[in-house]
């Protein structure tokens, strides 16, 4: 079982129960019940944190991964503001407007909210001097922090974390791990990349952060900028590991670097990098998952596709099998579920709590999410945009019937170029006779990029072939085609990531089917 990292604790601007008495020695498992227990009943020193009261200023804060920092950082008693050029551009209203209910100051991405040496600028990833707010931050003297930096200090801040990476299925694995540890009364603060359905409702539509105690952080960890490097996790996650976005030498480093400094390192044996992780490993280090494969700690078998999601067998070694269903499709979620298993179990959670809480799962906004039915045509929303995840979304939508209009907007001319061939021959293998692929030019919100890979490129290849694909100047009159050609027993998907727009799209799409 993991052991605590000793070190510094993260301060929040709540009247937090200090935990006292964690007896290392005795594991953490151990440890970490006694202080839930302690948190909820038992009486237990309580000491008064003092706000930090600082200014930060996010650049992007309606962002995917921005938003649910700056929440975090807000429940530390901090003032946020910040920028977005999708305020710019008035997309997503609803989005901003609740930013401001609550509390967020907005401002154009013109450097006009950056005023004061007193402010610490976030950044997405890149500090560029082009960005206005940035260039302001400079000439105030404003400190800049990037947004992995950021995160990073406050989870390695926290005695004990869980750290979720990997190519594909890290913001599910997160929200089914913050679902797990909320039930069993552990309290996490939670950093997500996308909306997990448990926490949401009316008041909290965005719900990608939770504000848990300061002992325990549960995070989505993100390989593609590097920053993973950053990270200093008690236990350490990693789904999957595939071409995306870097080489795999780079990839290979990364993740290998982010086990190695963990305690506990939970890892997939069906995947050969993540599989060669665990064996590089030193003895009792890893906990492994794996579907069908009776040498992983924790198995998955008898796989049963349902209506609303998905049945199995689960082996744990050692242990008697238990009959699960999840409420969520496919069996890369049944994957999904296994490496969320391993993680709390490491922290001495019962299987079968974890089990029960797995259960009333709900799932995550854009992922396979049914927008609904209209005139018997079906339309899903989905995050997938590299050639893992939309393997996963296909073959899930496969096992039932009915033709598919697949509408990928690709996220970037970059990864079209870098995975060209992925994207070709995954299309092509998994669409069936009937289905369509139609495709916009990718996502461009400004800047230099190489733009000689496109999207009549990939339709061109799939076609090759031998499978429908087309190629559109622009997502609207992709619209107007599949609205053109749908028919009753049709499955509507749009997929692609980085253009919170495509939910609002897709329910656009349905009213007019």
């Amino acid at each position: 079982m993991a052991a605590p990292r000793s070190g510094s604790r993260r301060e929040l601007a709540l009247t937090t129960p200090i935990l006292k008495g964690v007896d290392v020695g005795m594991g953490l498992a151990s440890g970490v019940a006694r202080a839930s227990q302690a948190a909820g009943h038992s009486p237990v020193s309580r000491v008064k944190i003092k706000p930090m009261n600082k200014d930060y200023f996010f650049c992007g804060v309606g962002g995917s991964g921005m938003l649910p920092l700056a929440m975090i950082v807000q429940a530390q008693g901090n003032r946020i503001a910040g920028s977005d050029r999708a305020l710019d551009q008035g997309r997503t209203p609803d989005k901003f407007d609740w930013l401001r209910a609550h509390g967020v100051a907005l401002h154009s991405q013109d450097g006009s909210g950056v005023v004061s040496a007193d402010q610490i600028v976030v950044a997405t990833g890149a500090v560029e001097d082009t960005v206005p707010d940035i260039g302001a931050a400079k000439r105030v003297g404003a400190l800049i922090k990037t947004r992995p930096q950021l995160l990073s200090e406050l989870f390695n801040a926290a005695p004990t974390s869980i750290g979720v990476a990997g190519t594909s299925g890290k913001s599910t694995i997160t929200g089914m791990v913050a679902w797990i540890l909320d039930q069993a009364g552990r309290k996490p603060t939670v950093v997500n990349g996308a909306v997990m359905k448990n926490f949401a409702d009316a008041d909290h539509p965005f719900a990608s952060a939770l504000v848990g105690g300061p002992e325990l952080f549960v995070a989505e960890v993100d390989e593609s900028d590097g920053s993973i490097a950053r990270y200093d996790a008690t236990v350490a996650v990693v789904s999957n590991i595939s071409l995306d976005h870097k080489s795999m030498e780079e990839l290979r480093d990364l993740f290998g670097g982010f086990v190695g400094r963990a305690t506990t390192a939970v890892l997939n044996l069906d995947n050969p990098e993540t599989a060669a992780l665990a064996q590089a490993l030193a003895p009792g280090k890893a906990v492994t998952f794996a579907l069908g494969e009776e040498e992983a700690h924790l198995s998955a078998h008898d796989l049963k596709p349902l209506p609303t999601g998905m049945g199995f067998e689960l082996r744990v070694r050692g242990e008697a099998a238990r009959a699960v269903v999840l409420n969520v499709p496919g069996a890369h979620n049944v994957a999904n579920a296994l490496a969320a298993l391993g993680a709390v179990k490491a922290l001495g959670v019962s299987v079968d709590d974890a089990v029960a809480a797995l259960e009333s799962f709900a799932g995550i906004r854009r992922r396979l999410e049914v927008v609904g039915t209209r005139n018997n045509v079906t339309v899903i929303d989905d995050f997938a945009h590299n050639p893992d995840k939309i393997a996963a979304t296909l073959k899930t939508l496969h096992a039932f019937d009915g033709r598919l209009l697949i509408l990928f907007q690709p996220h970037g001319f970059g990864p079209l170029k870098l995975m060209k061939r992925e994207f070709i021959e995954g299309f092509a293998g998994l669409m069936r006779e009937h289905d369509v692929l139609l495709m916009p030019e990718p996502v461009y919100y400004g800047g230099t990029t190489d733009r000689s890979v496109g999207s009549e490129d990939i339709a061109a290849g799939v076609r090759a072939e031998g499978r429908q694909a087309e190629a559109l100047a622009t997502r609207a009159d992709c619209g107007d085609r599949i609205v053109e050609i749908a028919k009753p027993g049709d499955r509507v998907v749009v997929m692609g990531a980085r253009d919170d727009s495509l939910s609002s799209f897709a329910a656009e799409l349905l009213a007019r089917l």
